[in-house]
């Protein structure tokens, strides 16, 4: 088998999980009362613009601090941010083992994923953390935005991500910064098992063609063709964002679950669905040697989906979009 198409199969297993993992912990987290907003105001739009206010200010900071050499600062944040959603998704997931009030095995068990990944930030394990982190934070922002607002996030962060990839190019500067980090804020599939993600960026030779790499490729995959590449690199935004609907569709709906034990209805299955198909269309392009902006067609695709399962579960359009109330 080609081992292009090898590697896209892992990247998709990637997001896979991390779907998987924010529609198990829709519930739990409900339970645990980690909802980041009052119930009255998950369905208010206000909270996607503030929402992404706060990206362009951190992506403004973290830019400022690769400039003036604070890297160490952003690393410092970003495993700290790990940490808290890790202890998060290991808190309802572990048997609640508690000392002082603290449950030790959630917080054992997240310090050590991260110090792991700070330690031997090879491919795997940075992997492990971003499906661990990617499902907690779906979760967390799919219950605490309801579907008005997660549509509207989607829409202006898949805009948002065009521009800076195609227009202004300076999410290919921050990509480049936070891939040097090592941490986290990727998924890496490497295309043949010898490949070493440490090797890889600790070589003299080959550190600037892999730091150029990673500014194409950390918002999607690189735009090498097939023989020149050692693995592909996609944002773990890239997973995480249209992610946010998914768990958002199967938090505020009354619709039966799809999946026994699991929290799918119709539109969440088929929200997931289209965020699929907007990846597999995301990397054939990739494979042809180009590099695109990721959100566009995998916040596309899961906006589709969604809107695809409401009607065959018959939805309204307005009820299924959360504006019947502005009508």
């Amino acid at each position: 088998m080609n081992r292009t198409a090898v590697a896209v199969g892992g990247i998709v297993s990637l997001f896979v999980l991390v779907q998987v993992l924010a529609l198990a912990l829709v519930a739990p987290f409900d339970a645990a009362g980690y909802q980041a907003v009052p119930d009255g105001q998950t369905d208010n739009p206000l909270n996607s613009i503030i929402y992404v206010a706060g990206i362009l200010v951190a992506t403004g900071l973290m830019l400022l601090a690769f400039r003036y050499d604070a890297d160490l600062l952003v690393r410092g944040v970003i495993a700290l941010s790990a940490t808290y959603i890790c202890y998060y998704v290991f808190s309802v997931l572990f048997p609640p083992v508690t000392v002082a009030g603290i449950p030790v095995l959630a917080l054992v068990a997240a310090v050590a994923l991260v110090a792991a990944m700070l330690l031997y930030p090879e491919w795997y394990v940075i992997d492990a953390a971003g499906v661990v982190m990617g499902g907690g934070a779906a979760g967390l922002f799919g219950i605490s935005f309801g579907v008005l607002p997660a549509v509207v996030l989607l829409t202006i962060l898949a805009v948002y991500d065009a521009i800076s990839v195609y227009g202004t190019e300076h999410m290919l500067d921050l990509a480049d910064g936070v891939m040097n980090l090592r941490l986290p804020v990727i998924l890496v599939m490497p295309l043949s098992l010898s490949y070493s993600f440490i090797d890889a960026m600790d070589a003299t030779g080959n550190e600037d063609e892999e730091r150029e790499e990673a500014e194409r490729g950390a918002e999607t995959a690189d735009g090498e063709r097939d023989d020149e590449r050692d693995a592909f690199f996609i944002g773990l935004g890239d997973a995480v964002m249209p992610t946010v609907l998914i768990a958002s569709a199967a938090h505020f709906s009354d619709l039966p679950t799809l999946v026994p034990g699991l929290d799918a209805p119709l539109p969440a299955v088929t929200a997931a669905v289209g965020m699929l198909a907007g990846l597999l269309v995301l990397m054939r392009m990739v494979a042809a040697g180009r590099a695109h902006a990721g959100l566009p067609l995998l916040n596309g695709g899961a906006i589709g989906g969604y809107l695809l399962g409401a009607l065959a579960a018959g939805i309204p359009l307005v009820e299924a979009l959360g504006v019947a109330p502005y009508l």
